[in-house]
């Protein structure tokens, strides 16, 4: 194998540490944003129930007023009561008595509804109160548990990416933005060997990356030239592998 390619293959062997430290590090770190979000979810839970309570309650207050003023008509049609001077007035005002009667009975259980439905949603509001309480708990548990592992990870992370930043100084740049491009899609592993099948040529070469069939056009050129060829299929860059490289890769 060619310098190129073996410059290459250690960046390689580099990048799928970063990756896997990566993926721990992430892994971590969105332990602690779900229970985050659980907590703010509930936050925005209660401010809602709590926003019901409110304007259940002016809704009552505004019903009790309204009572209040009709229980004074009322008052003022039994004064009339006693001021009527005639079988037909007295009659006329009694009937209008009874009929605002009415409707204050019917305001009567609108406003006692209206009362129980803020007694629910003020005991709904103190149980989520309660949840938030114990999610805040394991969310302060969360962050103190993943803070030293956090720590521990980020710092694998500058050392590997050192170490990265100097493997990549013996790499082309041309082949380099290649090798940076294709890590970018495939988490890190950028590079793909070439697996021979068979007993007997003609012999059958895949992509180690995507396990789809290659031209043996491919390894005749990778056999003679210290060059990037990459997977018609998946884009990965390609190379013979042999057992001292497959122990360097790991």
């Amino acid at each position: 194998m060619g310098t190129v390619l073996t410059a290459l293959l250690k960046l390689q062997s580099i990048e799928r540490k970063l990756a896997s430290v990566r993926g721990r590090l992430r892994i971590r770190q969105n332990a602690v944003l779900v229970q985050h979000q659980r907590v703010e979810e509930l936050r925005e839970k209660w401010q809602t129930v709590h926003d019901l309570v409110i304007a259940k309650k002016m809704q009552a207050d505004a019903l009790d007023l309204e009572l209040k003023q009709k229980d004074q008509d009322v008052i003022k049609y039994r004064e009339a009561l006693n001021t009527a001077t005639s079988n037909k007035e007295y009659a006329a005002i009694l009937t209008a008595m009874n009929t605002l009667k009415a409707d204050n009975s019917k305001f009567e259980e609108q406003e006692l509804q209206i009362m129980q439905e803020i007694e629910n949603f003020s005991a709904e509001a103190e149980a989520i109160q309660l949840q938030i309480a114990e999610q805040e708990k394991l969310l302060d548990e969360v962050n103190a548990k993943n803070a030293e592992e956090v720590a521990r990870l980020e710092a694998m992370m500058e050392k590997l990416q050192g170490q990265r930043d100097e493997a990549a100084k013996d790499v082309p740049q041309t082949a380099l933005a290649v090798f940076d491009r294709i890590a970018s899609n495939y988490d890190g592993e950028a590079m793909a060997a070439i697996e021979l099948h068979g007993k007997k040529e003609p012999f059958t070469y895949i992509c180690g990356g995507c396990f789809m069939s290659l031209n043996a056009e491919h390894v005749n050129a990778l056999g003679v030239k210290d060059e990037i060829r990459t997977c018609d299929n998946c884009g990965r860059i390609l190379y013979v592998e042999t057992s001292t490289e497959a122990s360097q890769a790991y």
